[in-house]
C-alpha cells in the first residue's frame, strides 16, 4: 500500500508491505534500476547505501523497543529509503512507530505551509532520520531508568530477581547495538561520497545526523558500563549472602553433629546406660544438649565465625 504525502513540490511516497504492483509503480513514475526493486520487495541482510544518477538507495535497520507478554524486547525493523531531488520513497513490512510520528509531522507542515523541510528531498530524509534517533534516545533513557531501578532494588535485598532482570536489559543493549552499528558507516559513505545529488551544504545536516548516531552510541556504551558495573555489585552481593548462609548451614552442622552423636549413645542397648533409668532422666539430657549446643554458639560467636 503506497501512501503519498506532499510539501510544496516535494513528494513522500510510504510504501507498507510492498506488492509487486506497489514497486512496478514507483519503478515506472521515478525511472529506478530494476535491482531497487528487487530490493524494495525483500529483506536486506545490513544496512547499507547504493548511489546511482539521480537518486540514491539506502537500507537501514532501526532497534525498537517494545513490550511483548509482559516484557520488553528490543525488534530490528528494516526501512529501506530511496532519495531523489524532488521525492523520498520510504519501503517496510511493518509500522515503523518513528516514521509514522512523522507522517503526522509532515502533514501538519504541509497544512501550514512551514519552509522546515526545505527545498530537496534529503531534507525530509535528515528530519526522518533525525526522528527515528530520538525514538532510538528515548528507548535508551527509558532502559536506563530501569536500570536505576535495578540499582534500588539490589540494595533491597532482591538479588536473585534482579539477576534476571538484568540479563533481558543486557539483551536489549546488545541488540540495540547490534542492529544500529552500520549506521555510522552509511552516514559516512553518504558524506564522503563526491558525487552526491545534493549541494554540499547538505553535508551540515549529515554530520548533524552522525552526531545524533554518536551520542546514541555513547548512550548505549554507557548503559552497558552501568548494567556492567550493577552486575558486578549485585553478583558480589548474592555471593557474599550465599557465603553467609553456606556458613550458617556449616556451623549448625558443626553444632548437631556430637550432640546427635552423644544422643545416640544414649540409645544404645547396654544394662548401665548413665543417667537413663534415674528420675528426671529426660530433663538431664534436655539441659545437657542446650549447654552444649549454647557453649558452641559461644564459642563460635568468641572467634568471630558468627
Amino acid at each position: 500500500m503506497i501512501t503519498t504525502y506532499t510539501y510544496k513540490d516535494l513528494s513522500w511516497f510510504d510504501v507498507e508491505s510492498p506488492s509487486q504492483d506497489d514497486v512496478y509503480t514507483l519503478i515506472k513514475k521515478h525511472k529506478l534500476h530494476p535491482l531497487v526493486g528487487e530490493e524494495l520487495l525483500s529483506p536486506t541482510r545490513k544496512s547499507r547505501v547504493d548511489f546511482y544518477k539521480d537518486y540514491l538507495f539506502l537500507v537501514l535497520h532501526v532497534p525498537i523497543r517494545t513490550k511483548s507478554a509482559g516484557k520488553y524486547i528490543v525488534v530490528e525493523k528494516e526501512v529501506d529509503f530511496v532519495i531523489g531531488k524532488k521525492f523520498i520513497i520510504t519501503s517496510r513490512n511493518e509500522v515503523v512507530e518513528p516514521l509514522h510520528s512523522f507522517s503526522r509531522f509532515f502533514e501538519t507542515n504541509s497544512i501550514i505551509d512551514k519552509s522546515g523541510m526545505g527545498d530537496h528531498a534529503g531534507l525530509i530524509f535528515y528530519h526522518m532520520l533525525k526522528g527515528i534517533y530520538r525514538h532510538m534516545s528515548e528507548d535508551l533513557e527509558n532502559i536506563k531508568d530501569s536500570l536505576s531501578d535495578s540499582e534500588e532494588h539490589i540494595f533491597l535485598g532482591h538479588e536473585r530477581m534482579i539477576v534476571e532482570v538484568l540479563s533481558e536489559l543486557s539483551r536489549e543493549l546488545i541488540d540495540f547495538k547490534q542492529t544500529s552499528r552500520l549506521h555510522r558507516e552509511v552516514l559516512d559513505s553518504f558524506i564522503n561520497n563526491p558525487e552526491t545529488i545534493f549541494d554540499k551544504s547538505f553535508n551540515h545536516y549529515l554530520e548533524d545526523l552522525r552526531s545524533e548516531y554518536t551520542s546514541i552510541h555513547e548512550q548505549i556504551l554507557n548503559n552497558r558500563e552501568l548494567l556492567n558495573d550493577l552486575r558486578d555489585t549485585n553478583d558480589s552481593l548474592l555471593s557474599t549472602k550465599q557465603n553467609e548462609n553456606t556458613k550458617l548451614f556449616s556451623i549448625l552442622a558443626f553444632v548437631t553433629f556430637p550432640i546427635m552423636v552423644m544422643l545416640a549413645l544414649f540409645t544404645l542397648p547396654s544394662e548401665n546406660t548413665p543417667i537413663i533409668g534415674n528420675a528426671f532422666d529426660w530433663q538431664i539430657i534436655l539441659s545437657i544438649v542446650i549447654i552444649a549446643a549454647l557453649s558452641m554458639f559461644y564459642f563460635f560467636k568468641k572467634k568471630g565465625w558468627l
